[in-house]
């Protein structure tokens, strides 16, 4: 019973300071400020939509007027006479639009537009940063993989060292053979400390990144490195999902609006408006007034013309830019597809040749116990090892990250 309790103690330790990518993802997403920040520019967008929205409520406005002195002119006798006394009025205008050929309800719709891009913005920053912590983990992941095979690499040298200096004693072997092999071992020193400093920097990157600290000795998911590439019709799916797409797209249809709200602004409008007013002057009096003002514009030094044209030119500009955007995609993607057949090629590569290099290495340790062979050949054998091995970790990270990279064109965020 006790041993039992103490495996599930050890078991629960062990998975303490588990860290999974999707809980990375969760929390740089929760905690990023440019995240917040896109929240906001989108909950600003919902609130332009409701000020243009209110054009077609009515307006209220109180006003109030004193003056000190004015004059006053009258006629008396068949004459014109002028005083000179203060006076005051106070009122209420209201103003309703009835009808202004479209243009409030087209910028209206040209506002929704602008919603949508800062809603598709959110999410396309939400995809970015899930690309750039899969980036991030990575590197975490495929360092501490790199420095488990540089402890070891720096182990098996440590050991060649021993033993050089036990065959030395014996006489079977030389100083130079010791020297080389104590030389190799502060090389392979080097190199784990320069794995350590990386995985170091992406864990320090993530942890700001998440908002809270990684332990040094978290458990990673290190299944995210070895994922298998696994597309189908990939291309429609981006040319769907893409977000940068998306807002071409949507900045095509608004800018075709506020092309018609140029447009329309040639037409003028036509308002009711209604107001009551007390004057105050050398008389006391009341004045109301109802009824409808019609305005056309007919004379704007071409101010109206050319902003309809730069309106049109800016409608053609945003149809050019959603295609240049397509076939920068398609290019991105076609390229990463390339990559990842590329990579799976040097998986399998290099794959084959650690397997060549961990027999031949077993060959040459015999040979070398029995004062057969050199310290070269032991050197080389080692080195070839490591680097299939380290070469073999970098095409599954660059694999992982390719297949990062087309899932952020694909839209995902997860």
């Amino acid at each position: 019973m006790k041993n039992l309790f103490l495996i599930v103690i050890l078991f629960i330790g062990g998975n303490l300071f588990a860290l999974t990518l999707q809980e990375s993802i969760e929390k740089t997403l929760a905690n990023h400020p440019d995240i917040q920040t896109f929240l906001l520019k989108y909950k600003q967008s919902q609130k332009k939509v409701s000020a243009t929205r209110s054009a077609y409520l009515p307006e209220v406005n109180l006003q109030a007027r004193y003056d000190a002195t004015r004059t006053y002119v009258f006629p008396q006798n068949g004459a014109f006479h002028t005083k000179d006394d203060s006076g005051w009025d106070a009122g209420a205008v209201v103003t309703q639009k009835i009808w202004d050929f479209g243009k409030t309800l087209e910028l209206i719709d040209a506002s929704k537009k602008d919603a949508n891009i800062a809603k598709l913005s959110l999410k396309e920053a939400k995809a970015l940063m899930v690309y750039r912590i899969k980036v991030l983990y990575g590197m975490m992941v495929v360092q501490k993989e790199a420095v488990k095979v540089m402890q070891k690499d720096l182990e098996a040298k440590e050991a060649y060292y021993k033993q050089a200096l036990a065959l030395v004693k014996q006489g079977l072997k030389t100083e130079a053979d010791a020297s080389r092999f104590l030389s190799s071992v502060y090389g392979a020193k080097e190199r784990l400390g320069g794995a350590k400093a990386a995985y170091k920097k992406a864990q320090t990157t993530l942890s700001l990144y998440m908002g809270e600290q990684i332990e040094d000795d978290a458990n990673l998911q290190s299944s995210f490195l070895y994922k298998e590439p696994a597309f189908d019709a990939i291309e429609q799916k981006v040319l769907q999902n893409n977000y940068q797409l998306k807002i071409t797209k949507e900045n095509v249809a608004k800018n075709t609006l506020l092309h018609k709200v140029a447009k329309s602004s040639h037409y003028g409008s036509l308002d009711a408006t209604a107001s009551y007013t007390h004057f105050d002057t050398l008389n006391t009096y009341d004045a109301t007034n109802a009824g409808v003002v019609l305005r056309i514009p007919l004379y704007s030094g071409g101010k109206l013309t050319a902003e309809e044209q730069q309106a049109h030119i800016a409608a053609q500009m945003a149809k050019q830019q959603e295609a240049s955007k397509r076939l920068e995609i398609q290019d991105e993607l076609e390229s990463l597809l390339v990559d990842i057949e590329h990579y799976n090629q040097s998986i399998a590569a290099k794959k084959a040749q650690f397997s060549a290099a961990k027999a031949t290495k077993a060959v040459l340790d015999a040979r070398y116990k029995e004062g057969l062979g050199t310290y070269i050949e032991i050197l080389d054998a080692q080195a070839t090892m490591l680097a299939a091995k380290l070469g073999l970790l970098e095409s599954y990270y660059n694999r992982a990250l390719a297949i990062a990279k087309i899932e952020y064109l694909e839209g995902k965020i997860e």
